[in-house]
């Protein structure tokens, strides 16, 4: 009897082992989904920066066109 309770014990511990080796199998994949996606979202933080920089260029262009012109209000 004691036999079989060692191999019952030993059957669960193998079947604890192999679904903490899925589950560690899994984490791994999570954490490159999760550095991938950082990178996309630097990547994207990036873009709007230089969106924003060529933004506030054709304001600048746009101001000193308007003074040139004369069509810009005087300022107060």
């Amino acid at each position: 009897m004691n036999a079989d309770v060692e191999s019952l014990v030993l059957e669960q511990l193998r079947a604890i082992r192999a679904k903490v080796d899925k589950i560690d199998g899994d984490l791994g994949d999570l954490r490159q989904r999760m550095s991938s996606v950082e990178r996309h979202m630097a990547n994207l933080q990036g873009d709007v920066a230089n969106i924003h920089e060529r933004l506030d260029r054709q304001g600048e262009r746009l101001d000193r066109i308007e003074r040139r012109l004369d069509l810009s209000e005087a300022p107060a």
